[in-house]
């Protein structure tokens, strides 16, 4: 079959130097008469990226909502959590968030979203609809009840959340989802019955409708072309994707540069932002390669320990993975599945904190580039006779003072971005 998908003109090229992350900020400080503040001292301080450096924030809610059994350490765990990340990703698997019918754990979500959203993390809720952890009590449904109800809990959720958590993975490996067959589940035989194109169709529509301002992921992990047919046979059903979900666990060894490359030529042709959603890179063995479902890796965190030569490659690689996606204009964001060992998918060595507690050299490595490299240093400057102050930095949201009064800034257009700023108090 020829596919009707056109890619949009133009293709991306990676940066190594990070221009595209980068602009020369021109900044116009005027007081309340919008007169120039002149010859002031000013103090320029990022606060955060543009580019989202996320990870799940799982860990934490038990944390949050006063429940958990080890607060010492959970609480330690949220300080490095914080130290490092500006994006965190919350479960709304169906059959935890609800697992009685009519129950769901909203409040206990909603605190620890609200949590994060005081200290300026962004948010998004994954997923809205997958196959696996789903409600289990909607097996004793009708077909038709299920899908009702499928569409009744997207709508609920985004609905509920609106204005905390606005962006969301909508569906969730659907080129596997009508022949999955680990375990029977009910959106499966829903899947099954109306093919996955009308399934992304429910996914998108019910969550656009409750919220028409949300950012909807396609998210897979499966990177062959039977994602990109899905991709193109959803654009040409008229179905908008606002973001290209491609995971990234890399539990049977590193992906390189050259896989790496490859997967962004092939996805990037879409002209829709990417963003890598799930990101594993082990500090132990790699699981066998000849094992087609991660799943069937059944070990405990005993017999999968993380190595002193294990930490040392995780770090490498971690710093390399995280460089190219950097590099790449069509990616927005990574996010890594899992800050702590403990409670890790599958108990593999795959977080960046050991179960200890202490943070391994990938933690350290990705924080030197995060926060390092790659972040604007607070800078003090002087503004001119016409109230202009000129920095170079990353893009991203940044915090000016000027005596004892402070007012943000947000830098998204690279190479140069012009801006006024009105002072309040002068």
């Amino acid at each position: 079959m020829t596919s009707l998908f056109t890619p949009p003109a133009g293709t991306y090229t990676s940066d190594p130097t990070f221009a595209h992350r980068k602009t020369q900020a021109v900044v116009t400080l005027t007081d309340h008469h919008g007169d120039p503040v002149q010859d002031r001292e000013v103090t320029v301080r990022q606060l955060r990226h543009d580019f989202k450096f996320g990870c799940i924030g799982f860990e934490l809610i038990d944390w949050v909502n006063g429940r958990s059994i080890d607060p010492e350490y959970d609480g330690a765990l949220a300080e490095q959590w914080l130290g490092l990340f500006d994006t965190a990703t919350l479960p709304f698997y169906w059959g935890t968030f609800e697992p009685d019918q009519g129950a769901p754990k909203t409040e206990a979500l909603r605190r620890t979203a609200q949590w994060f959203a005081d200290k300026g993390i962004r948010l998004k809720g994954h997923p809205l609809v997958w196959h696996t952890v789903c409600a289990p009590w909607l097996l004793e449904k009708s077909p038709a009840e299920a899908e009702r109800l499928l569409r009744e809990r997207i709508r609920r959720e985004v609905s509920d959340f609106s204005g905390l958590i606005d962006t969301w993975d909508a569906i969730n490996e659907v080129v596997i989802m009508p022949v999955f067959t680990a375990e029977d589940n009910a959106v499966t035989r829903i899947a099954h019955t109306k093919g996955r194109v009308e399934m992304m169709r429910i996914a998108f529509d019910e969550a656009r409708t409750a919220n028409p301002h949300a950012t909807l992921l396609l998210n897979d992990f499966d990177m062959s072309t039977a994602y990109e047919c899905l991709i193109e046979a959803a654009l040409e059903a008229g179905i908008t994707i606002d973001r290209l979900g491609l995971q990234s666990h890399m539990h049977q060894g590193p992906w390189g540069a050259e896989k790496t490359e490859r997967v962004l030529e092939r996805f990037s042709r879409y002209n829709i932002p990417i963003h890598f959603t799930e990101t594993t890179i082990l500090s132990g063995t790699p699981v066998p390669p000849g094992l087609s479902d991660l799943n069937d890796w059944q070990v405990t965190p005993d017999q999968w320990p993380s190595t002193e030569e294990g930490e040392e490659a995780q770090a490498q690689e971690v710093e390399a993975h995280y460089s190219r996606l950097f590099a790449h204009p069509a990616v927005e964001a990574l996010t890594y599945w899992g800050l702590p060992d403990r409670n890790m998918w599958l108990n593999a060595p795959g977080g960046l904190i050991r179960r200890d507690g202490t943070p391994k050299p990938a933690y350290n490595r990705l924080r030197d580039l995060i926060r390092g490299q790659w972040w604007t240093p607070e800078t003090t400057l002087r503004s001119d006779a016409n109230g202009e102050v000129r920095f170079s930095g990353f893009l991203g949201d940044y915090e000016l003072s000027v005596a004892d009064t402070s007012t943000e800034l947000q830098l998204r257009a690279a190479g140069e971005d012009h801006q006024q700023l009105t002072i309040s108090g002068f």
